[in-house]
């Protein structure tokens, strides 16, 4: 399907930004860089929005979604806006109780760990997730078209991108599994051996409905599109190929047939006979302590691949196979370190980051909600300063 012409990466405003061409594979005039979890918790003007207002609220809230999305965009100068949302989005959108409980995560109102419980929530259509999603829809919309408006200084209008993201299936899967949080995703994974069809069953399930999450980001103007495995990390090589990459490759196919260019649909010869012009949606895939998995990560559709801080970039570059950009990977912890340690960690990674065609600079993991606000902005010009 080809995006629509009003499309940023259709109308060619978002195309050659640096972190779609970096998603590409491509080298601009400097490394790109933005923040997971930039959207919110470290600014105060976020905690001064947010008053009042449950997180799930915040979320469907088109308006406060939007400005949310923007403020460390406009404060920071990032490369990217990340659409401010939750994986859990879609299950509250689709009828699934389910409430973010702060300081502890999602919880849900009951567990979802044996075949009676997972026959009962996948009896719950996800297509009907479409028709939900219209708050999510105009919160993109809004969000596309206050970038298109404005830019970072020396940044053209409009070349910032959005990038959309949703949960992994077994990232949801495993909260389903548990009813709330989990340290080790015990339940979840003794279900994918004790009851393989259940699991397989649910699996499937979450893969759907969190797909449709991600297209209609992307539809809805987003440039990019990330998948969140959040706890992946927990599962052994043979576990995830076996029991989860599966359904992550069915989760990423709903953004895959999305493409931008000569307007044919992705993969069928122009006029001239040749498709090169014609571009996918770039996938970028992330995963919490995935050093082992990084390899079959990349092989269930991933363009690029988000490290996280436990291995280093050259390492990963190694573990992926030849050709793939990554993301990554400065350890969080490193933002409330003297500067002098945090500017040479900064240098180290984007050193670490040329074993790789292209890199985008990011954490890996989370920005800390005490972290102080100016040196995330410090870092973003020592990145374009450094990375050029």
């Amino acid at each position: 399907m080809i995006l629509p012409p009003q499309h940023p990466l259709s109308a060619g405003l978002t195309t050659d930004s640096r972190l779609v061409r970096a998603y590409r594979g491509e080298r601009a005039d400097t490394t790109p860089v933005w923040f997971m979890r930039q959207a919110g918790r470290s600014l105060p003007e976020y905690r001064d929005l947010r008053v009042g207002t449950r997180m799930l609220d915040a979320c469907l809230d088109p308006a406060m979604a939007a400005e949310i999305t923007l403020q460390p965009v406009r404060r920071h100068g990032v490369d990217a806006g990340i659409f401010f949302s939750d994986i859990v989005v879609p299950l509250k959108l689709v009828g699934v109780d389910v409430e973010i409980q702060p300081g502890r995560g999602p919880v849900f109102g009951r567990r979802y760990d044996d075949a009676a419980a997972i026959a009962e929530l996948t009896a719950i259509d996800p297509a009907g997730l479409d028709a939900a999603a219209a708050p999510i829809t105009e919160a993109v919309q809004r969000t596309v078209a206050e970038l298109n408006e404005t830019a970072p200084a020396g940044r053209e209008t409009g070349s910032t991108p959005l990038i959309g993201f949703a949960g992994a299936p077994f990232t949801l899967a495993a909260y389903l599994a548990e009813g709330g949080p989990s340290k080790d995703h015990l339940a979840a994974r003794t279900l994918m051996h004790a009851d393989p069809g259940a699991w397989a069953a649910l699996m499937h399930w979450t893969a759907e409905l969190t797909g449709r999450f991600l297209r209609t980001q992307v539809l809805a103007g987003a440039s990019a599109a990330q998948l969140f495995d959040s706890w992946a990390g927990a599962l052994s090589l043979d576990d995830y190929e076996r029991h989860v990459a599966p359904a992550s490759a069915r989760a990423l196919s709903f953004v895959h047939d999305l493409a931008y260019g000569t307007g044919v649909a992705a993969g069928e010869p122009d006029a001239a006979g040749s498709d090169a012009a014609t571009q996918t949606v770039p996938v970028v895939h992330f995963g919490v302590g995935t050093g082992e998995l990084l390899g079959a990560m990349r092989g269930v559709g991933a363009d690029a691949v988000g490290v996280d801080y436990r291995i280093p970039l050259d390492v990963a570059a190694a573990r992926v196979g030849a050709g793939v950009p990554l993301q990554g990977n400065l350890d969080p912890a490193l933002l409330a370190a003297p500067w002098a340690v945090l500017e040479a960690a900064v240098r180290d990674v984007l050193r670490r980051g040329q074993a790789a065609p292209a890199h985008v600079f990011n954490l890996g993991h989370g920005v800390p909600p005490e972290t102080d606000p100016t040196v995330l902005t410090r870092v973003v010009e020592l990145v374009h300063e450094a990375g050029a």
